[in-house]
This record gives C-alpha cells, sequence and structure tokens, in this order.
C-alpha cells in the first residue's frame, strides 16, 4: 500500500523528484571528490612541501565543498516541496474521501481514527518521503561510489568493508524487525487516547454532573500510559541504534588506521591514500546507518500508509448513480414502497416493510417509542443511508437514481442533535444559501422564533457562534437549526425531532409560525411529544420498525391501540379528543 501511494501522489511531482535526484547526485560527487583531493595534498603537497600544491589544491576543495553545500541546500529545498505537496494531496484525498461516505462508514472507523489518519498518519508518510529526499537518495551513490574509490585507493584492506558493512546490516536489522510491531501498536494506542479525550471533551457537562472527575482522569491516565510505555519501547530500541551504529564505525577506523599502519611502515601504501581509504570507509558506512535509519521510518510509513489505505479503499455504501436523475416532474412527494433497513451484521431489521406516501404541501408526523426507527427513516430520504430493501422515492424518482446535489437541495433536514459550526450567527444561517440577505435571515429567524434572543446578542447577526454552538443554550441552538433550514427554503422539511428541546408555548407558536411561512412545501415531523403532532395531515405510528398505524389524530384514537397508549402517557384521551 505504501508503495502504491507514493505512486499515486509523487506523480504530479516528478520535475521535482528529478531536480532533487540531480542535485544530491552533484552532491554525493562532491562528497566523493574531496578525500581523493585530500589524498593528493598529504602524498604530492605536504610529503614534498610543495605550498603551491597545497594552497592550489585546497581552494579547489574549497570550490567543490561550496558547490556542494549549494547542492545540498537545493536537493533539501526540492525535497521539502516534494513532502509538503504529497502531505497536502493526501490529506486532501483522505478528506474528500470521508466526505462522500455514509453514516455506516464514518461509524465503522469512528471519528477519533479518522482524525489520526488525516494528520498523524499521513504525517508518518510525508516524513518518509522528506527524509527520502534528503537521505535515501544520496546513501546508494555515496556507498557505491566509496566502495569503487576504496578499491581503487587500496585493494587490499577491502576485506575490512566486507565485514563492517554486514555486522552494521544485521545489527540494525535486528533492532528494526523488534520495532515493527511496536510501532503498529503505537498508532492505535494513539487512536484510543484521540477516543478518550475527544469523548472527554464533549462531555465534559455530564462528566461534572456526576462527579465522574477521577474515574475519567484514570482512565485517560491508563490510555496515556499505553502510548508512554509504547513509546518508551521505541524509543530505546532506536536509542540501542546509534550506539551499535557508533561502535562499527570507530571499530572499522581502528581496524584500518592498525593494518594500513603495517602497509605505510613497509611502503607499499601511502599515508594520503590511508586517509582516504579511511574517509571512503566512513562515508560507506555512513551511507549505510542513512539507510537502516531510513529503514526504520518504512515500517512505521507503511503502518500508517496500510491505515490511509484503507480509508481510501473503503467504498461508500451511498454510491452516487451512473446516470443521475438532473429534472423533476413533481414537487415536494415523498413515498415509502415496502422499505426495510438493517445494519450489517444485525440479527434483526431497524425497519421493515414500511410503506405510505406523503403528499406536497401536507404536513405528515412520524411517532413512536424510543428505538422504533423514526431517525432510521428520516435519514432515508437525504441518503444518508441507504435501504437495504424496497424503494424511497423523492419527486416521483428512486433517491437511489437521483443527482446527489439535487437531492440535497430539495430536501432541508434537521437533524435531532442540531449542530452549528463556529463562525456568526449569520454564516451559520447562510450555511444552506450563501446569498440570503439580512431581511431574508431576520425573517428565518423570527419563523423559528430566534429573533428575541439574538436581537439581544451584543452584535446581533454578527455574534460569535463556537464550533458546536456551545456558547448558546439547547433550545436557542434548535431554533437556530430551524431557521437556517428555514433560510435555505428546500421543497421538503424534515424534522428530527427538532423541537425537543423547547417549551411546549414556543413549541406551539414555532409550528403556527411554520405553517403560516412555509406554504406549498412539504413537512415530515418527528416528534415525541402528541402536542407537537396532533394536527399534522397524515400521523404514522411506528413500533419496532414497523408501522402499526396510519391517519390523523381523531382516526389513531379509534384505531391504534399504540397511539392511544403514547397518547394517554402525556394527556387525558378526553384531553386530547
Amino acid at each position: 500500500m505504501l508503495i502504491r501511494i507514493l505512486r499515486q501522489f509523487l506523480r504530479p511531482h516528478v520535475g521535482l523528484l528529478v531536480a532533487v535526484v540531480f542535485f544530491q547526485l552533484l552532491q554525493s560527487i562532491a562528497s566523493l571528490y574531496l578525500p581523493t583531493l585530500n589524498a593528493d595534498i598529504i602524498d604530492n603537497g605536504v610529503s614534498k612541501g610543495d605550498t603551491g600544491y597545497i594552497l592550489s589544491t585546497g581552494i579547489l576543495m574549497l570550490v567543490i565543498t561550496l558547490a556542494q553545500i549549494a547542492c545540498a541546500i537545493t536537493a533539501v529545498y526540492f525535497g521539502a516541496r516534494v513532502a509538503m505537496g504529497l502531505g497536502r494531496d493526501l490529506r486532501s484525498a483522505v478528506f474528500r474521501r470521508v466526505g462522500e461516505f455514509s453514516e455506516r462508514e464514518v461509524t465503522r472507523f469512528g471519528a477519533p481514527s479518522l482524525i489520526t489518519r488525516t494528520t498523524n498518519d499521513v504525517q508518518q508518510v510525508q516524513m518518509l518521503v522528506l527524509m527520502t529526499c534528503t537521505m535515501l537518495v544520496s546513501a546508494p551513490i555515496l556507498a557505491i561510489g566509496g566502495i569503487v574509490l576504496a578499491l581503487q585507493q587500496d585493494l587490499q584492506l577491502s576485506w575490512l568493508m566486507a565485514v563492517s558493512v554486514p555486522v552494521l546490516i544485521v545489527a540494525i536489522g535486528l533492532v528494526i524487525v523488534r520495532m515493527v510491531p511496536q510501532f503498529q501498536l503505537m498508532q492505535k494506542r494513539i487512536d484510543n487516547i484521540n477516543r478518550i479525550l475527544r469523548e472527554q471533551l464533549m462531555g465534559i457537562r455530564v462528566v461534572r454532573a456526576f462527579v465522574r472527575e477521577d474515574v475519567e482522569t484514570a482512565r485517560f491516565v491508563r490510555a496515556n500510559d499505553d502510548v508512554t510505555a509504547t513509546a518508551l519501547k521505541v524509543g530505546r530500541l532506536m536509542a540501542l541504534m546509534f550506539p551499535i551504529v557508533m561502535f562499527v564505525l570507530n571499530v572499522s577506523s581502528v581496524a584500518v588506521i592498525w593494518f594500513g599502519a603495517f602497509r605505510v611502515s613497509d611502503g607499499s601504501m601511502q599515508v594520503g591514500t590511508l586517509t582516504a581509504f579511511l574517509a571512503y570507509l566512513m562515508q560507506i558506512l555512513m551511507a549505510v546507518m542513512m539507510a537502516t535509519f531510513m529503514a526504520v521510518m518504512i515500517p512505521r510509513a507503511a503502518v500508517s500508509a496500510d491505515r490511509i489505505g484503507e480509508v481510501l479503499n473503503t467504498e461508500s455504501t451511498v454510491t452516487p448513480p451512473a446516470h443521475p436523475v438532473t429534472a423533476l416532474a413533481e414537487h415536494g412527494t415523498v413515498a415509502l414502497e415496502a422499505v426495510g433497513f438493517a445494519y450489517p451484521g444485525a440479527e434483526q431489521p431497524v425497519l421493515s416493510d414500511l410503506s405510505f406516501t406523503v403528499e406536497s404541501g401536507k404536513t405528515t408526523a412520524i411517532i413512536g417509542s424510543t428505538g422504533a426507527g423514526k431517525s432510521t427513516l428520516v435519514n432515508l430520504l437525504p441518503r444518508l443511508f441507504d435501504a437495504t430493501s424496497g424503494i424511497v422515492w423523492v419527486d416521483g424518482v428512486d433517491v437511489k437514481e437521483l443527482d446527489p446535489d439535487l437531492l440535497w437541495g430539495r430536501i432541508g433536514l434537521i437533524p435531532q442533535k442540531a449542530y452549528l459550526f463556529s463562525g456568526t450567527v449569520a454564516s451559520n444561517l447562510r450555511y444552506g444559501n450563501p446569498d440570503a440577505t439580512d431581511d431574508e435571515l431576520w425573517s428565518a429567524l423570527e419563523t423559528a422564533q430566534a429573533r428575541d434572543f439574538v436581537e439581544a446578542m451584543p452584535e446581533r447577526l454578527d455574534s460569535p457562534i463556537v464550533q458546536g454552538g456551545t456558547n448558546v443554550s439547547g433550545g436557542q441552538r434548535q431554533r437556530l437549526a430551524i431557521a437556517r433550514a428555514l433560510v435555505k427554503r428546500p421543497e421538503i422539511y424534515v424534522f428530527d425531532d427538532s423541537f425537543s428541546a423547547l417549551d411546549l408555548a414556543t413549541d406551539a407558536r414555532l409550528r403556527r409560525a411554520i405553517r403560516r411561512d412555509v406554504t406549498g412545501a412539504t413537512v415530515i415531523i418527528v416528534a415525541q411529544r402528541i402536542s407537537t403532532i396532533v394536527d399534522a395531515d397524515l400521523i404514522v405510528v411506528l413500533e419496532d420498525g414497523r408501522i402499526v398505524g396510519q391517519g390523523t389524530h381523531e382516526q389513531l384514537l379509534e384505531t391504534s391501540p399504540t397511539y392511544l397508549e403514547i397518547v394517554e402517557s402525556q394527556l387525558a384521551v378526553e384531553e386530547a379528543a
């Protein structure tokens, strides 16, 4: 998966990659040429006392060193641009794919894991590309070039390379083999700590209300200790690598000097040649060290790439049609025909054999006990889920055949849990219609019974709203969410228990205002209160995912025991009648 991701997302940066290789090649050639020049200074300048040769060769070495620095800086610059570009494109691809997910895929991965995959996992792959461009590209050039030039300097000492290089590779390889499982465990534990932290931040009021700070603190400490323990294991293994590398380097240096000294003493080798051979051996071992260091990063990047690839390769269960319908003859009609829905692996379906019709311009209510499947039912209309059996019709067309933008443009969904985005009151209201005027915003606020408290805010429409709308009350948040849908002016309004945080008087005023101002639109209301739905043109009663009654309020009082039981639990039968 790592290779596939790199091949796909590095393709737009081929030009920069060629530049990286080119400048790394020049830098490596300069690094390999310097020891030879140094040997020439020692053998032909220092030993003969030729100051002119020393000066001219030294100036040449200085020029080559400056060129090497310039090439290295340029290569790192281009490499950083490649890595940052890949990270940007990869994050964008993951974000777009997650945006296509239905609720089922989001629930399967979990929000904390998706956040980790978009941030930390992408960062691991990005860091691998950066280090590859700055280190790994030059490592084979230095290693191969160093071997060739070292053999040119002295063939008899080459056996030292045949010993030290494999020893270094085997020693580092043993460490890496133990690190791979820890990297895999690390990403899972990062997911876990993100999940726990997100739960505690979202549920801070519940934690404090039940005085569970100590329990949640202990829970976070356990997750934090798990991450720390894994990180310490990885850190110890990484810390072990450098002593191993330095030990091999130093032993190799001592061996070269020891055995080379005998050859210098018998005149078969010059001091400059010995110095150059030692420098080339160090370059070879450093190249091996860089390669092994990269080998440490590759397993973790591979684990992260697998996790990213899992997201990118997951197709949404709600797929757009190949030939979508883009024009509709009807307006505001909804029909369900033998609709059923079951979650994967569930023993029982959530919905079974639902059939009813919502007429254009009418108000239809859906009521039932908790867990009856009301929210699941309304989520089928905008295709947040797809029905596992039967057909959902909107304006006479199967929703699976409709262009998604056309479908979502026709439906204004006010979810059970109202959510506001960070910004202002105006920016949240314009979420469904960016071109709405201030007068249209105030009109929607008045219908949603929210004008009074918005006018009381210091900056009115420009008053700040924090993420999630937590700086306003639950009832205010619901009314702002309703106003947001009203600004959109869709043909079908779906209120998923959107009045639950309102008092009875505000609920009644809001429903009267909607009937007055939302003319010609179809309204579907999911509610728990009888008072909210008593005036609906059609009431659908759900129980255990099945329809057990349809009709008006008066009809259901006579024909539906389930509906009568709900009414009696809230009102006296005489008052309801």
